[in-house]
Protein backbone atom coordinates (compact mmCIF):
# COMPACT_ATOMS: atom_id res chain seq x y z
CA UNK A 1 0.00 0.00 0.00
CA UNK A 2 2.77 2.64 1.36
CA UNK A 3 4.66 1.40 -2.18
CA UNK A 4 1.49 2.33 -4.33
CA UNK A 5 1.22 5.56 -2.37
CA UNK A 6 4.89 6.57 -3.22
CA UNK A 7 3.72 5.67 -7.02
CA UNK A 8 1.11 7.99 -6.67
CA UNK A 9 2.87 10.83 -5.75
CA UNK A 10 5.51 10.01 -7.98
CA UNK A 11 3.08 10.13 -11.11
CA UNK A 12 1.29 13.08 -9.93
CA UNK A 13 4.73 14.94 -9.28
CA UNK A 14 5.88 13.87 -12.99
CA UNK A 15 2.41 15.19 -14.49
CA UNK A 16 2.39 18.71 -13.07
CA UNK A 17 5.93 19.62 -14.00
CA UNK A 18 5.53 18.22 -17.50
CA UNK A 19 2.75 20.41 -17.97
CA UNK A 20 4.23 23.42 -16.41
CA UNK A 21 6.06 24.52 -19.05
CA UNK A 22 8.29 27.74 -19.92
CA UNK A 23 4.92 30.06 -21.72
CA UNK A 24 1.40 30.35 -20.40
CA UNK A 25 0.53 31.54 -23.90
CA UNK A 26 -3.41 32.44 -24.72
CA UNK A 27 -3.84 31.60 -28.60
CA UNK A 28 -6.95 33.85 -30.59
CA UNK A 29 -6.97 32.75 -34.29
CA UNK A 30 -9.35 35.45 -35.94
CA UNK A 31 -11.30 34.28 -39.18
CA UNK A 32 -14.18 37.38 -39.39
CA UNK A 33 -12.00 38.47 -42.76
CA UNK A 34 -12.68 35.08 -44.73
CA UNK A 35 -16.34 34.08 -45.40
CA UNK A 36 -18.09 30.85 -46.80
CA UNK A 37 -15.61 28.40 -44.92
CA UNK A 38 -16.33 25.66 -42.12
CA UNK A 39 -15.36 27.80 -38.99
CA UNK A 40 -15.05 24.80 -36.97
CA UNK A 41 -11.91 24.32 -38.65
CA UNK A 42 -10.46 28.06 -37.14
CA UNK A 43 -11.33 26.67 -33.75
CA UNK A 44 -9.20 23.29 -33.97
CA UNK A 45 -6.48 25.44 -34.93
CA UNK A 46 -6.72 27.42 -32.31
CA UNK A 47 -7.08 24.48 -30.06
CA UNK A 48 -4.22 22.54 -31.82
CA UNK A 49 -1.84 25.96 -31.33
CA UNK A 50 -2.27 26.58 -27.97
CA UNK A 51 -0.92 22.90 -27.29
CA UNK A 52 1.49 23.65 -28.99
CA UNK A 53 3.01 26.43 -28.02
CA UNK A 54 2.21 25.70 -24.05
CA UNK A 55 2.81 21.71 -24.03
CA UNK A 56 6.45 22.47 -25.60
CA UNK A 57 9.48 21.91 -23.47
CA UNK A 58 11.55 25.30 -25.15
CA UNK A 59 14.10 25.03 -22.62
CA UNK A 60 15.88 22.51 -20.21
CA UNK A 61 14.63 24.35 -17.36
CA UNK A 62 11.68 23.46 -14.79
CA UNK A 63 8.91 26.26 -14.14
CA UNK A 64 6.61 26.69 -11.37
CA UNK A 65 3.50 27.36 -12.69
CA UNK A 66 3.35 30.66 -11.14
CA UNK A 67 6.97 31.20 -13.12
CA UNK A 68 5.60 30.81 -16.44
CA UNK A 69 5.51 33.80 -19.10
CA UNK A 70 2.75 35.53 -19.85
CA UNK A 71 2.20 36.03 -23.37
CA UNK A 72 -0.43 36.20 -26.39
CA UNK A 73 -0.35 35.58 -29.29
CA UNK A 74 -3.28 36.68 -32.40
CA UNK A 75 -3.26 35.14 -35.66
CA UNK A 76 -5.88 37.39 -37.52
CA UNK A 77 -6.02 35.38 -41.00
CA UNK A 78 -7.17 37.67 -44.05
CA UNK A 79 -7.87 34.93 -47.10
CA UNK A 80 -7.40 31.34 -47.52
CA UNK A 81 -7.48 28.73 -50.37
CA UNK A 82 -7.48 25.25 -49.75
CA UNK A 83 -5.32 24.37 -47.09
CA UNK A 84 -2.94 27.33 -47.70
CA UNK A 85 -4.01 30.20 -44.92
CA UNK A 86 -2.95 34.26 -45.17
CA UNK A 87 -2.74 36.63 -42.56
CA UNK A 88 -0.70 38.60 -39.61
CA UNK A 89 0.29 37.59 -36.53
CA UNK A 90 0.87 39.79 -32.99
CA UNK A 91 2.54 39.14 -30.26
CA UNK A 92 3.04 40.52 -26.75
CA UNK A 93 4.41 39.47 -23.52
CA UNK A 94 4.98 40.82 -20.37
CA UNK A 95 6.63 40.06 -16.87
CA UNK A 96 5.61 40.58 -13.52
CA UNK A 97 7.39 43.73 -11.39
CA UNK A 98 8.62 42.61 -7.87
CA UNK A 99 6.69 43.43 -4.82
CA UNK A 100 3.69 44.52 -7.02
CA UNK A 101 1.18 43.35 -9.33
CA UNK A 102 2.18 45.04 -12.09
CA UNK A 103 3.17 43.81 -14.75
CA UNK A 104 5.83 45.18 -17.86
CA UNK A 105 5.25 44.85 -21.59
CA UNK A 106 8.03 43.13 -22.82
CA UNK A 107 7.15 42.41 -26.44
CA UNK A 108 4.20 44.25 -28.38
CA UNK A 109 4.81 43.56 -31.95
CA UNK A 110 3.07 42.49 -35.34
CA UNK A 111 4.47 40.55 -38.16
CA UNK A 112 2.72 40.79 -41.19
CA UNK A 113 4.61 38.19 -43.13
CA UNK A 114 2.37 34.88 -42.09
CA UNK A 115 1.77 32.36 -44.45
CA UNK A 116 1.38 28.55 -43.63
CA UNK A 117 -0.86 25.51 -44.73
CA UNK A 118 -2.31 23.71 -42.14
CA UNK A 119 -5.22 19.95 -42.32
CA UNK A 120 -7.10 19.76 -39.64
CA UNK A 121 -5.94 17.16 -36.79
CA UNK A 122 -2.75 16.75 -38.90
CA UNK A 123 0.23 16.88 -36.02
CA UNK A 124 1.95 19.50 -35.90
CA UNK A 125 5.56 18.85 -36.33
CA UNK A 126 8.79 20.65 -35.25
CA UNK A 127 12.66 20.44 -35.35
CA UNK A 128 14.69 22.74 -34.61
CA UNK A 129 17.35 21.46 -36.37
CA UNK A 130 15.21 21.59 -40.34
CA UNK A 131 12.48 23.82 -41.50
CA UNK A 132 9.05 21.64 -41.56
CA UNK A 133 6.31 23.28 -41.77
CA UNK A 134 5.94 27.60 -41.88
CA UNK A 135 3.63 27.89 -39.34
CA UNK A 136 5.21 25.57 -36.45
CA UNK A 137 8.46 27.11 -37.47
CA UNK A 138 6.83 30.79 -36.82
CA UNK A 139 5.41 29.91 -33.78
CA UNK A 140 8.70 28.47 -32.38
CA UNK A 141 10.60 31.45 -33.66
CA UNK A 142 8.48 33.81 -31.61
CA UNK A 143 8.06 30.93 -28.37
CA UNK A 144 12.47 31.74 -28.17
CA UNK A 145 12.12 35.18 -29.04
CA UNK A 146 9.90 36.03 -26.02
CA UNK A 147 12.10 33.34 -23.63
CA UNK A 148 14.65 35.24 -24.59
CA UNK A 149 13.44 38.72 -24.27
CA UNK A 150 12.14 37.92 -20.59
CA UNK A 151 15.80 36.22 -20.00
CA UNK A 152 17.34 39.16 -20.89
CA UNK A 153 14.89 40.88 -18.12
CA UNK A 154 16.31 39.24 -15.21
CA UNK A 155 20.03 38.68 -16.30
CA UNK A 156 22.43 40.27 -17.96
CA UNK A 157 22.27 39.24 -21.35
CA UNK A 158 20.62 36.37 -20.07
CA UNK A 159 18.55 35.57 -23.29
CA UNK A 160 21.39 34.81 -25.56
CA UNK A 161 20.72 30.86 -25.78
CA UNK A 162 16.99 31.12 -26.72
CA UNK A 163 17.79 34.23 -29.66
CA UNK A 164 20.54 31.95 -31.16
CA UNK A 165 17.65 28.68 -31.49
CA UNK A 166 15.55 31.32 -33.39
CA UNK A 167 18.36 32.68 -35.45
CA UNK A 168 18.56 28.52 -36.23
CA UNK A 169 15.17 28.75 -37.31
CA UNK A 170 16.05 31.27 -39.93
CA UNK A 171 18.82 29.56 -40.88
CA UNK A 172 16.49 26.64 -42.00
CA UNK A 173 13.97 28.27 -43.09
CA UNK A 174 16.21 30.14 -46.12
CA UNK A 175 15.13 28.04 -48.83
CA UNK A 176 11.41 27.90 -47.30
CA UNK A 177 9.12 30.21 -50.32
CA UNK A 178 7.20 32.15 -47.88
CA UNK A 179 8.80 35.48 -46.91
CA UNK A 180 9.78 37.00 -43.60
CA UNK A 181 13.14 34.90 -43.06
CA UNK A 182 15.22 36.47 -44.95
CA UNK A 183 17.40 39.70 -45.46
CA UNK A 184 16.61 41.08 -48.50
CA UNK A 185 12.88 40.59 -48.67
CA UNK A 186 12.90 43.73 -45.80
CA UNK A 187 13.94 45.73 -43.66
CA UNK A 188 11.79 44.43 -40.82
CA UNK A 189 10.92 40.92 -40.56
CA UNK A 190 12.08 38.10 -38.77
CA UNK A 191 15.73 37.90 -39.32
CA UNK A 192 16.83 41.18 -38.99
CA UNK A 193 15.37 41.04 -35.78
CA UNK A 194 17.82 38.32 -34.34
CA UNK A 195 20.63 39.41 -36.41
CA UNK A 196 20.03 43.00 -34.72
CA UNK A 197 19.24 41.31 -30.83
CA UNK A 198 22.36 39.56 -31.30
CA UNK A 199 24.74 41.82 -33.16
CA UNK A 200 26.98 42.95 -30.82
CA UNK A 201 27.36 46.58 -31.71
CA UNK A 202 23.55 46.54 -29.92
CA UNK A 203 24.23 45.29 -26.89
CA UNK A 204 23.74 47.69 -25.23
CA UNK A 205 19.82 47.60 -26.03
CA UNK A 206 19.71 44.17 -24.13
CA UNK A 207 21.96 45.89 -21.51
CA UNK A 208 18.71 48.62 -21.01
CA UNK A 209 16.57 46.09 -21.11
CA UNK A 210 17.96 44.23 -18.21
CA UNK A 211 18.60 47.24 -16.02
CA UNK A 212 15.56 48.95 -16.36
CA UNK A 213 13.45 45.80 -15.20
CA UNK A 214 16.01 44.10 -12.68
CA UNK A 215 17.70 47.60 -11.25
CA UNK A 216 14.75 50.08 -12.51
CA UNK A 217 10.91 48.70 -11.73
CA UNK A 218 11.89 45.67 -9.84
CA UNK A 219 13.79 48.32 -7.28
CA UNK A 220 11.13 51.01 -7.85
CA UNK A 221 9.06 49.23 -5.69
CA UNK A 222 10.68 49.77 -2.38
CA UNK A 223 13.00 52.64 -3.35
CA UNK A 224 11.13 54.11 -6.02
CA UNK A 225 13.46 57.41 -6.42
CA UNK A 226 16.58 55.08 -6.27
CA UNK A 227 14.70 52.83 -9.03
CA UNK A 228 13.79 56.01 -11.34
CA UNK A 229 17.21 57.50 -11.07
CA UNK A 230 18.75 54.30 -12.16
CA UNK A 231 16.66 54.00 -15.35
CA UNK A 232 17.45 57.61 -15.88
CA UNK A 233 20.87 56.74 -16.05
CA UNK A 234 20.10 53.25 -18.70
CA UNK A 235 19.10 55.37 -20.84
CA UNK A 236 22.34 56.23 -21.88
CA UNK A 237 23.03 53.08 -23.36
CA UNK A 238 20.44 53.21 -25.87
CA UNK A 239 21.43 57.37 -26.25
CA UNK A 240 25.20 55.53 -27.26
CA UNK A 241 24.14 52.63 -29.55
CA UNK A 242 21.54 55.26 -31.34
CA UNK A 243 24.78 57.96 -31.26
CA UNK A 244 26.81 55.15 -33.09
CA UNK A 245 24.25 54.32 -35.39
CA UNK A 246 21.08 56.61 -35.73
CA UNK A 247 19.22 54.20 -38.59
CA UNK A 248 15.47 54.05 -37.92
CA UNK A 249 16.46 50.72 -39.42
CA UNK A 250 17.75 49.12 -36.43
CA UNK A 251 14.86 47.00 -35.84
CA UNK A 252 15.10 45.49 -32.10
CA UNK A 253 15.82 49.31 -31.11
CA UNK A 254 12.62 50.42 -32.56
CA UNK A 255 10.92 47.03 -31.13
CA UNK A 256 11.61 48.38 -27.34
CA UNK A 257 11.08 51.81 -27.49
CA UNK A 258 7.79 51.20 -28.67
CA UNK A 259 6.94 48.82 -25.87
CA UNK A 260 8.70 51.18 -23.24
CA UNK A 261 7.66 54.42 -24.65
CA UNK A 262 4.56 54.74 -22.12
CA UNK A 263 6.30 53.27 -19.18
CA UNK A 264 8.71 55.62 -19.57
CA UNK A 265 6.30 58.72 -19.35
CA UNK A 266 4.89 57.28 -16.25
CA UNK A 267 8.15 56.59 -13.96
CA UNK A 268 9.59 60.12 -15.04
CA UNK A 269 6.37 62.35 -15.05
CA UNK A 270 6.67 61.81 -10.71
CA UNK A 271 10.34 62.69 -11.17
CA UNK A 272 11.90 65.97 -10.23
CA UNK A 273 12.44 68.70 -13.09
CA UNK A 274 15.96 68.62 -13.17
CA UNK A 275 15.88 64.86 -14.12
CA UNK A 276 12.40 65.43 -15.80
CA UNK A 277 14.07 67.46 -18.04
CA UNK A 278 17.40 65.56 -18.92
CA UNK A 279 15.51 62.22 -19.39
CA UNK A 280 13.11 64.25 -21.98
CA UNK A 281 16.37 65.38 -23.63
CA UNK A 282 17.68 61.83 -24.10
CA UNK A 283 14.13 60.40 -25.56
CA UNK A 284 13.44 63.02 -28.30
CA UNK A 285 17.20 62.60 -29.13
CA UNK A 286 17.05 58.49 -29.69
CA UNK A 287 13.31 58.47 -30.51
CA UNK A 288 11.94 62.00 -32.14
CA UNK A 289 8.88 59.92 -33.50
CA UNK A 290 7.33 59.89 -30.53
CA UNK A 291 8.37 63.31 -29.32
CA UNK A 292 4.93 64.54 -28.50
CA UNK A 293 4.22 61.46 -26.17
CA UNK A 294 7.21 62.30 -24.18
CA UNK A 295 6.09 66.19 -24.13
CA UNK A 296 3.66 64.86 -21.11
CA UNK A 297 7.30 63.84 -18.70
CA UNK A 298 7.35 67.52 -18.38
CA UNK A 299 4.05 68.48 -17.63
CA UNK A 300 3.76 69.28 -13.87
Amino acid sequence: MVKKSVLLIVFICLTYFSFSQELRCNIQVVSSQIQGTNKQVFQTMQNELYEFMNNTAWTNHIFKNEERIDCNIMINLSDHEGDEFKGSIQIQSRRPVYNTSYNSTIINYKDDDVKFNYVEFEPLEFSISEHRSNLTSILAYYAYIIIGFDYDTYSMLGGTEYFQKAEQIVTNAQNAPEKGWKAFESRKNRYWLVENILNDQYNGVRQFQYRFHRLGLDVMSSKEAAGRTGISEDLELLQKVYRQKPDPFLFFYDLVLSSKSDELVNVFSESFMAEADRVYNILVEIDPSRTDKYKKIKEK
